[in-house]
């Protein structure tokens, strides 16, 4: 089950509702990816919207479109040009940016007509090529800047990015040579940034970032928080963001380094959400050193161990890789064993699939196609077992969830804490939701469960 096309990120177009004054330039965008691609995209949109510009939610209605493309797959990339040619066809003025404008003559062999090609996060060489396509006539008198500035996700829940880049160098990967090495925003600034969108409305805050726990390691130790770690210190004062209020803050992208214990008696305590997404990529410790990647699942299992022990409703969420090159049967089978052990909540899994620049390309090894595809479909199967398992386990229970939408039926369509836009399963409310809205945290009894999905009813 997935949200509703117009709450994907991967398909997200700007939904301002505003009329377009006489004169107003307007831009339309489109951006594909990642969570922290659509960041990007929002930063874009927010300065565009206070320099004048209006933002058209679909081609025919702007003077340019931007494209912010997804470079981190090669079929990532193939959807980008992809997108970059219905634009074209669809409005002819078009200017590229993100992860794939780190290579921009590729880009140009496929699409020689575009406007301007930058790489990621060049906000500034963004802005003058859409001053040089369709120059601003700014009217101060009527042009309002909202103060969250422009978002592509509902209103109720927003992607906070809170570094760029990436130290580590995982041989699958060249997010380190598209962004760069770690950046980390200042703490005070996360936080106004935070504080901002509260104040909007905002119930649900999604950290973000290539690497969430290492947030801050990259500043000079004098900077640094005495006695606990950056990420700790920031998760704390995220938290208390929602004193006297329902706001949930939830982590993604964090990688398995010890101090991440610190943070769970925060979510113990309720001042973030009991929620850990964290890419382990394989169990077994020869496939993991092909990757460049921590070679100690065992420790990591011991590690989950005493998270639960902490915190025992805590969420956990993972990505894995099968075919890796030089993926062996048994080895695989020792990630099928590890999944047995960890019985993590919610699981992706993704073929291996070259990418150009990437190390891993010329390990030796490479598994077939249709091995690949047998060990999806037999790691799936596990891990839809495990989710239907602890799914049936949670009826009868009451729990907070967050409505993301209603349709015209009347069915609510919510997240519990456990569950992540986008990217894990839903609650369904299908009776008595009249006067439900969306955005709100309302109270239900789950009383029906699928292999990703609830069902329930809303309860006093």
């Amino acid at each position: 089950m997935t949200n509703p096309p117009d709450l994907r990120p991967d398909l997200s177009r700007a939904h301002l509702t505003e009329a377009r004054r006489p004169g107003q330039p307007t831009i339309g965008m489109v951006s594909l990816g990642c969570p922290k691609a659509l960041v990007d995209s929002e930063r874009i949109l927010t300065r565009l919207r206070a320099e004048g510009y209006g933002i058209s939610p679909d081609y025919t209605g702007a003077d340019a479109v931007i494209v912010n493309t997804c470079g981190f797959l090669d079929s990532a990339k193939a959807e980008s040009l992809d997108a970059i040619g219905e634009a074209l066809r669809e409005n002819g003025r078009v200017i590229v940016t993100g992860c794939m404008g780190a290579d921009p003559d590729h880009i140009r062999d496929h699409h020689p007509r575009i406007l301007a090609v930058t790489g990621p996060h060049q906000y500034e060489q963004v802005l003058d090529a859409v001053h040089a396509a369709v120059p601003p006539a700014p009217d101060p008198f009527i042009d309002l800047m909202p103060a969250a500035g422009v978002k592509l996700t509902p209103r109720h829940y927003s992607y906070l990015k809170i570094s760029e880049g990436c130290n580590h160098h995982c041989k699958f990967c060249i997010i380190p040579a598209m962004r760069g090495r770690l950046s980390s925003r200042p703490h005070r600034a996360v936080l106004r940034e935070a504080e901002k969108l509260v104040e909007s409305g905002v119930k649900e805050l999604l950290v973000i970032s290539q690497d969430t726990s290492a947030y801050g390691v990259d500043w000079p130790r004098a900077d640094r928080p005495q006695g606990e770690q950056p990420i700790t210190a920031l998760a704390r004062d995220l938290g208390c963001l929602g004193a006297g209020q329902d706001l949930w803050v939830r982590l993604h992208y964090v990688y398995p380094y010890p101090h991440v214990r610190e943070l769970i008696p925060l979510m113990a305590d309720g001042l973030i959400l009991p929620y850990l997404d964290i890419p382990f990529q394989h169990a077994h410790p020869d496939t993991l050193k092909r990757m460049a990647r921590p070679a100690h699942a065992e420790r990591t299992l011991d590690r989950i161990a005493e998270w639960r022990g902490l915190c025992p409703d805590i969420t956990l969420r993972s990505t894995f890789i099968v075919g890796y090159p030089g993926e062996t049967e048994d080895e695989f089978q020792t990630l099928l064993d590890w999944m047995d052990e960890a019985q993590l909540d919610r699981v992706g899994c993704f073929q291996y699939e070259n990418v150009e620049g990437a190390a891993s390309n010329a390990l030796p090894g490479h598994v077939p196609d249709e091995v690949k595809q047998d060990r999806w479909d037999r790691f799936m199967a596990k891990a839809q077992a495990i989710s239907e398992a602890k799914l049936a386990a949670k009826v009868g229970q009451h729990m907070d969830v967050i409505i993301d939408d209603i349709d015209e039926d009347g069915i609510a369509t919510c997240r519990t804490k456990a569950d992540a836009p986008e990217i894990d399963g839903n609650l369904f409310i299908d009776e008595a939701t009249q006067g439900l809205e969306i955005g709100q945290i309302v109270r239900v009894e789950v009383d029906e469960a699928g292999e990703y999905d609830l069902w329930g009813k809303r309860t006093a």
